[in-house]
């Protein structure tokens, strides 16, 4: 159960990286819009994390 966790999470976080961080680098837009992607993506990876280490509790609890 904990490699099935820790599998779906890298794929989760790879996603994330992928979709969340191109833009950031490639974004043709404003200081602004940049940052304000930046500002969602680091969101987006502290409510994975926190997920993440309550996933693993659960497993390790079972």
């Amino acid at each position: 159960m904990k490699v099935l966790i820790h599998v779906l999470f890298i794929i989760l976080l790879a996603l994330v990286t992928f979709f969340g961080v191109g833009p950031v680098f490639f974004a043709d837009g404003f200081l602004a819009e940049r940052l304000w992607t930046v500002a969602i993506v680091v969101g987006i990876y502290i409510v994975v994390a926190f997920i993440y280490r309550k996933a693993i509790y659960w497993a390790n609890k079972r």
